[in-house]
């Protein structure tokens, strides 16, 4: 019998190079000499112990399964709460709150640039009826509640507590999240009200207020998701993420707050996007190097604060409208990754998000991803099953190692804040979003069934419209909220936040009274409008 022979030449590839969906290149075969220098004893440690590579919780997902939430709100506060008690009737473990528009910029539902956008990307909250309405006959001291609500933020989260002490409820126990993440809307989102440095005041107030009346509540969740949608790559998503938590923690400690009486309610809100592998390793990356800037640049001591707690969501940029049953397939995979990347709570997009508003049954079929990869696939039953894999740690390796690069950059830029008035960050993310635009073009990256394995019909699936009379009441019902309340108390309540804006003194106290008083979301926001003006955007070329 002969021998093989040893000096044939490799078969073709498919592709003169290969690359991650953000660009970085992938090498045919990982052994351990790819590795490096890397040891495991330092790299990588044990779950719930530092570096945290592995995760934050010595038992992970052998202890308790991740928060399983799925984003909604929609037209009026009657509805978006019927679709709660729905999806906590299939096996939702938390509440996630979409605000519209005009909540988001702190519009009041008749204000004549809320027209059009009532209730259609989220519930539209003008008042505390509207939030008690919101969370009618659901318990908050029993639920976890997430809001995505940045620039007011304050206002909103006031009105929670406000409906909470209604119910009799101990502001110890209640749980949840704001996301109140101002920065990343001047990177990437735009609902942003007032200029950098005020609105950074609020975000540290609500700091410093939550640390005194809720304990148990996330203060921040500082998001990669936004920069990521707005077509980063994943090295960009987790270093400008970090650079806002930095810049957070540096805005704290300078209003005078302690780095351990806030940083361990400091959570993260990161993107679950298509590239299996390098989502996995960017997770890790970024909570090995939240743990070392906390330790190293903050000096934290409480090991809470060096912890990277965070939420993550599929990538709804990467749906697509054509043949929209595609989108379950995607979501099932970037699920997993963020499941095997350790992740702490979940949302699933539904199939017809490129179309429109989640149906009932599309947010099922995306809540029943989550519980099959909980329950029927085994990737729960141990602790960080992909360590030591020699590709994801090298790519885990070279995530941080480039993240870092980016982060010297932005401090000899001055930090954070001048990176992003200065339209570096803004720029950085229009480069390579636009490459990878032109690689969809070429068809050098394929997005099935849009620009290959296009499909012969255009497909039809029942999606869910808002009804324009949803605007009509919702303005009904705030002129008539404003003809009972007690005027006097509204005004005096408006003078008082006046008054404390003017000062050092944290806003929250006078914000609680004003929602109580039934002032409006868009009144609170234009009385700090008066005093701290509005955000104007810079030119980025």
């Amino acid at each position: 019998m002969s021998s093989a022979k040893t000096n044939s030449a490799p078969p073709a590839e498919r592709k003169p190079k290969f690359s991650t969906l953000s660009g970085l290149p992938v090498d045919p075969v990982y052994a351990r000499e790819s590795l490096g220098t890397w040891d495991p004893e330092t790299e990588l440690g044990y779950p719930g112990e530092f570096p945290y590579t592995r995760g934050i919780y010595p038992t992970m997902y052998r202890g308790r399964f991740w928060t399983m939430r799925q984003y909604a709100g929609f037209g009026t506060a009657v509805e978006s709460n019927r679709r709660y008690r729905y999806l906590l009737s299939k096996g939702q473990a938390g509440l996630s709150v979409a605000f519209d528009l005009p909540t988001q910029i702190g519009l009041d539902s008749d204000h004549a640039l809320a027209l059009g956008e009532v209730g259609k990307v989220g519930v539209a909250i003008d008042s505390l009826e509207d939030m008690e309405t919101l969370f009618d006959g659901i318990p908050l001291e029993q639920v976890s509640t997430s809001m995505t609500i940045n620039a007011t933020a304050a206002i909103l989260l006031c009105l929670y507590v406000a409906v909470a002490k209604k119910q009799g409820a101990s502001l110890g126990k209640l749980s949840g999240t704001v996301q109140n993440d101002v920065l990343k809307e001047y990177i990437a989102r735009g609902t942003y009200i007032y200029p950098v440095r005020p609105a950074m005041r609020i975000v540290t107030d609500i700091f410093a207020w939550c640390r005194d009346h809720l304990p148990r509540w996330n203060t921040i969740s500082i998001s990669g998701y936004h920069i990521r949608e707005a077509g980063s790559t994943a090295v960009q998503e987790v270093a400008f993420t970090l650079a806002d938590g930095i810049a957070y923690v540096e805005a704290a400690l300078d209003a005078g707050l302690g780095v351990d009486e806030f940083a361990p309610q400091l959570s993260f809100f990161f993107n679950a996007h298509n590239d299996l592998l390098e989502e996995i390793a960017k997770y890790r990356a970024a909570r090995r190097l939240w743990a070392k800037i906390m330790r190293d640049r903050f000096h934290a001591k409480d090991p809470r604060s060096l912890l990277l707690r965070f939420h993550a969501q599929t990538a709804g940029s990467s749906l697509t409208a054509q043949q929209p049953e595609n989108n379950i397939i995607r979501v099932a995979m970037q699920a997993l990754a963020a499941v095997l990347g350790g992740c702490q709570s979940l949302h699933t997009n539904s199939l017809d998000e490129a179309l429109a508003l989640p149906t009932e049954e599309s947010a099922l079929i995306a809540l029943r991803t989550q519980q099959i990869i909980a329950q029927e696939t085994g990737v729960t039953n141990t602790i960080d099953p992909v360590a030591g894999c020699y590709a994801i740690e090298h790519r885990t390796d070279e995530i941080e190692r480039r993240a870092e690069d980016y982060s010297a950059k932005i401090d000899a830029l001055g930090g954070m804040l001048r990176a992003i008035e200065t339209g570096f960050v803004q720029a950085e993310i229009q480069k390579v979003a636009f490459e990878f635009q032109r690689a969809v073009e070429k068809k050098e990256q394929i997005v099935v069934g849009v620009n290959d394995f296009i499909g012969e019909e255009a497909r039809q699936i029942r999606t869910l419209r808002i009804d324009e009379e949803i605007e009509r009441s919702q303005i009904a019902r705030l002129k008539a909220l404003r003809a009972r309340r007690d005027p006097d108390r509204v005004a005096s309540a408006l003078a008082e936040l006046e008054r404390c804006a003017n000062t050092s003194e944290n806003l929250l106290p006078a914000i609680l009274d004003a929602v109580e008083a039934y002032t409006t979301v868009g009144e609170i926001s234009d009385a700090l409008r008066r005093l701290f003006g509005e955000y104007q955007e810079s030119v980025v070329i």
